[in-house]
């Protein structure tokens, strides 16, 4: 609890009190720290196409510009990477936010009846 600051002349009172407690603003005297848990940053995962030859490509694109937030250009180099390559990445996330696009991209999919797959690992 804080004590009001004595007007001059009124401390001297307020120093025999403390003297007397046995309390002490003088050497000696110990300031507890409290420190911080170290919080570590949390584990990211890489959200991947795989390349399927029934999946149109122009819904590939559709889907990188709508559960990604990729524009056309962006959309089109990845949905040609995984064309070419097999498999693509579409970006970083945290587990939650990956398995949330995961689970988004392949339910859009299946409601469209494209095998298109998705997949997430860790970075």
């Amino acid at each position: 609890m804080f004590r009001p600051v004595p007007a001059h002349g009124a401390g001297d009172d307020d120093k025999k009190r403390d003297e007397d407690s046995g309390r002490s603003n003088g050497p000696g005297t110990a300031v507890i720290t409290k420190t911080k848990p170290q919080t570590k940053r949390p584990s990211l995962y890489r959200v991947l196409l795989l390349n399927d030859d029934y999946t149109p490509m122009e819904f590939v694109v559709h889907v990188l510009e709508r559960f990604f937030n990729k524009d056309r250009e962006a959309a089109t180099r990845i949905m040609l990477h995984v064309h070419h390559h097999g498999i693509g990445e579409c970006g970083v996330y945290t587990y939650e936010v990956a398995e949330t696009k995961v689970t988004q991209v392949m339910d859009f999919a299946r409601k469209h009846q494209h095998p298109l797959q998705c997949v997430m690992e860790k970075k």
